[in-house]
This record gives C-alpha cells, structure tokens and sequence, in this order.
C-alpha cells in the first residue's frame, strides 16, 4: 500500500517502470493514501469532483501525475 512518501509530489517528472509508464493506483491506495473512504472517492467520481482515473474493465486506476495534480489543485488559497 502506498504512503504519502510513496507518491510523488514534486514538479519533477513522475519515475517511469520498466515498460516506460509512471505508477498506476487503484481505488483502495488513493482512499488510503487521502485518508479517506473509498466510497467517498466514488462519490467524487460520480458529482465529477475526483482526480481523472482509467478504466481497464471494471478497475479504476489513478496516474500518480494526475493524483499530485489534483491534489495541487485542492490547495485553499490563504
């Protein structure tokens, strides 16, 4: 399971695998890595408030680019 220190979370490039290809989660690593439920994360998904997933059959998947992106994003302003 990943942890925050796990995901990147520079503007750095995200490191690619073997093949090439930058991390995939599933829906249980996001949930666990925000700290929160993954029924929430559905909900987002459905009212179009989450990060952008893949769908590979009946799998979510999140690009940990998009993940930090996302995240970014969420950022309150001071």
């Amino acid at each position: 399971m990943n942890t925050h220190e796990d995901l990147p979370i520079s503007s750095a490039t995200v490191p690619a695998d073997a093949f090439g290809l930058e991390p995939l989660l599933d829906i249980s690593e996001l949930a666990a890595y925000l700290g929160v439920p993954v029924s929430t994360l559905y909900d987002w998904r459905t009212r179009g408030k989450g990060p952008a997933a893949y769908r590979f059959g009946k799998h979510l998947k999140f690009a940990a680019s998009d993940v930090r992106d996302w995240v970014a994003e969420q950022r309150e302003s001071a």
